[in-house]
């Protein structure tokens, strides 16, 4: 089996120098819950002043425009979202900082667990050029499930969710976008919105909060919202405190801002063994993998523009030349800049062309409640207009061309978190242009971008 796997030293930087925009605010987002009687019962305490089925998002220039230094700019948070510094962890940096890990709420939850039950199973270490130690792990035998090591995706133990890392249904391409909301998605949402196509969205902590319009728009547009931790890290090299910190607060976050808790995460990198998952389980969620990667986060970086447009036609070929005859699959793209964005509005008419459905991947499970609120459901398997060939057909080319004409290619400029399994970002590809963010006001997504720049990658490659 050839395995691959990307991993980044994680090296936290100071962000100075910024203004809160809401700190003199009463926040919405207090838990006054002290005890819980079952860990599963988290969500209960979060008090969002948000409908999830009645979302208004204001016509305000960041939220109309289609110009990315527009789109980036500071914004005052939405009515319904009070966002208090205070009452979070800082952007961008492990979940337990700020004292995060000693708030009553998170106290109450981490004292409902069962941590006698937990896995035995030793938290990574770094090696000093940032890559994932994996000296005396046996990956033959991969005792602890570890996708980083083997790809492992049914665990070991007992009592821990099984990943989701394929669509059954044959002829089906499960369309996943990681690291969002991105500030400048504008564009990439009308397109989608224009074609009725739904996508499973892994959104960060991070930008949920500095974005809130951005994750807003995702919900009331009727995608899979999904969590992708709080600071993007490789979470089997962070202790349970933290690990249980990067979920939890991102599943809060996605609760305030679009009033829906999910039921599904993906880890960054994929980097995930049976210890995290038992942990993931115990917030009822489920980790969803893929068993395609187009690498398009790489693209005009490690990787050239070409090379990723090759491996999307490629993937492309599989839904006619029978590779995908009798099942699907779940491809990795990204939410990170324009550049992805661009790729994703030009290649979704031909995908729909080669594929029988282009659906999320809760539609292409059949799971029809995919949060823990039973009031937000998503349409059946094959109940999606974005699922028909006649759809597909019908105007792609005009909206991918009109879309994609009014987005500024730039993958530094907006760059988040990098997703995939090759090598990182150079720091030559950090931003220069230095933007803000609702909530407080900080470089926009050149943040993250920033935050790889200083951190090295390697791409382990091993024939089993």
């Amino acid at each position: 089996m050839y395995i691959k796997i990307s991993a980044v030293a994680v090296t936290l930087i100071q962000v100075v120098g910024f203004a809160q925009a809401t700190t003199s605010t009463v926040s919405a987002s207090k838990s006054t819950v002290s005890t819980l009687s079952k860990p599963q019962d988290y969500w209960k305490s979060f008090n969002s002043l948000v409908d999830p089925l009645n979302i208004t998002i204001a016509a305000i220039p960041q939220t109309t425009s289609n110009d990315p230094s527009v789109e980036c700019t500071y914004y005052e948070p939405p009515s319904n979202f009070k966002y208090n510094a205070k009452e979070w962890p800082n952007l961008w940096e492990t979940a337990t900082s700020n004292g995060m890990a000693n708030t009553s709420e998170f106290q109450a939850l981490y004292n409902a667990i069962d941590w006698s039950k937990a896995p035995k199973i030793d938290v990574r270490k770094l090696n000093t050029d940032g890559s994932i130690n994996m000296t005396g792990y046996d990956q033959n035998t991969d005792p602890d499930c570890w996708w980083s090591a083997s790809t492992c995706t049914k665990p070991k133990l007992e009592g821990v969710n099984e990943d989701i890392y394929t669509c059954p249904e044959p002829q089906t391409w499960g369309l996943t976008y990681d690291d969002g909301p991105n500030c400048s998605h504008n564009a990439f949402y009308d397109y989608l919105e224009a074609e009725k196509i739904k996508a499973s969205m892994f959104y960060i902590g991070s930008n949920v909060v500095n974005w809130p319009y951005g994750a807003q728009r995702g919900q009331k547009a009727g995608h899979h919202i999904a969590d992708h931790t709080w600071s993007h890290q490789l979470m089997t090299t962070l202790t349970n405190t933290e690990v249980l910190a990067e979920l939890y607060y991102t599943q809060k976050a996605i609760k305030m801002v679009t009033g829906v808790t999910p039921i599904h995460w993906r880890p960054a990198f994929g980097d995930v063994d049976d210890r995290v998952r038992w942990i993931a389980t115990q917030l009822g969620l489920t980790t969803i993998l893929w068993d395609l990667d187009t690498d398009d986060w790489a693209a005009g970086t490690s990787e050239t523009l070409e090379s990723v447009q090759k491996t999307y036609e490629d993937f492309i070929a599989m839904g006619t030349n029978g590779t995908f005859k009798n099942s699907g699959q779940i491809v990795l793209t990204h939410e990170i800049d324009n550049t992805t964005m661009t790729l994703a509005m030009e290649f979704l008419p031909k995908i729909r062309a080669a594929y029988k459905n282009v659906i999320d991947v809760a539609t292409c499970m059949n799971i029809t409640n995919p949060y823990h609120e039973s009031t937000v459901t998503i349409a059946p398997f094959n109940a999606s207009a974005a699922s028909s060939p006649a759809a597909a057909a019908a105007s792609s080319a005009d909206a991918v061309h009109s879309a994609a004409a009014s987005v500024t290619s730039g993958a530094a400029s907006d760059a988040t978190s990098k997703d995939g399994s090759k090598a990182a970002v150079s720091a030559a590809a950090a931003v220069d242009s230095v933007s803000t963010s609702a909530g407080i006001q900080v470089s926009s997504n050149s943040l993250l971008m920033a935050f790889f720049a200083a951190a090295a990658a390697y791409l382990f490659s091993k024939l089993m």
